[in-house]
């Protein structure tokens, strides 16, 4: 079962859980919480830091694009915390796939400079258009 809240996934993967992994499953329970103020819930409480200063700015990253896609209306008060910011560019093709290393291009790069939205580029991280989009829907039948 994957976790239910930001601070939940922070601390499995804080115990050696695959990032990319328990990051994607909270995305996707997120995505089936029925309302907003549970939705909010779920990013609420202030995950630990891990010492990984890209990975901080991308948990604090993370929640403020989930409150503004979804409209909440707000956003939690940590995200705005000096370690949730990187003070040098990160440019990373997608989350969900290695983020941890850049294989970018300089032709990448600038593209992700411009097409990052504004909750990851404010933190100086860099990605793809919609960084949190997950493959979903109905699956081809198997014949």
């Amino acid at each position: 079962m994957g976790p239910n809240t930001l601070a939940e996934a922070v601390d499995r993967i804080r115990r050696g859980a695959s990032p990319t992994v328990t990051l994607a499953e909270f995305v996707d329970m997120f995505d089936l919480v029925a309302t907003t103020e549970a939705r909010y819930d779920t990013i609420a409480e202030e995950p630990a830091l891990t010492n990984d200063k890209r990975f901080d700015a991308l948990v604090g990253a993370i929640a403020e694009y989930l409150a503004k896609q979804h409209r909440m209306g707000h956003v939690p008060k940590w995200v705005c915390g000096p370690a949730r910011f990187l003070d040098r560019p990160w440019h990373t093709s997608s989350i969900f796939i290695d983020w941890t290393r850049e294989f970018v291009t300089d032709g990448m790069r600038e593209y992700l400079t411009f097409a990052s939205p504004g909750e990851f580029a404010s933190r100086n991280i860099f990605t793809e258009e919609r960084p949190l989009r997950r493959a979903r829907g109905p699956q081809p039948a198997k014949t």
